[in-house]
């Protein structure tokens, strides 16, 4: 089973899903990314799914899931780079994702979680 990496952004958890999202790899990822919640003390999560063609019930759940109990850890979710194929499967299949923002991109949903700002002033001269 491949573990989906979790890169840290200041207060912020990268998680860039770049494999065939199976059943046992999303149940992975959410304990995983429960674990770096609490370590990192992180306030957002953003789950980038460029490269995620297919999605099923089980997997539209379980980003549900990860929202929920990351808002329960006082951390935001953001999808981003969603395929329109995918968010067709997911209205088709009655999933409403509650509770999860989205946003076209990387840049976009570190902007939502106001990670934008911070890294632009810390970079400027």
């Amino acid at each position: 089973m491949e573990h989906v990496p979790i890169l840290k952004i200041g207060d912020v958890l990268l998680v860039s899903i770049q494999v065939d999202l199976q059943d046992q790899t999303v149940l992975a990822l959410q304990e995983d990314l429960a674990d770096r919640i609490v370590a990192a003390g992180a306030h957002g999560v953003i789950i980038d799914i460029t490269a995620v063609d297919i999605v099923d019930s089980f997997i539209g759940r379980m980003f549900a899931t990860i929202a929920a109990m990351s808002r329960l850890m006082d951390a935001e979710t953001v999808v981003v780079g969603m395929r329109p194929a995918v968010a067709i499967t997911l209205v088709e299949l009655g999933l409403s994702l509650g509770g999860v923002r989205t946003a076209l991109d990387l840049e976009e949903g570190m902007r939502l979680l106001g990670a934008g700002a911070a890294a632009a002033v810390a970079g400027a001269p």
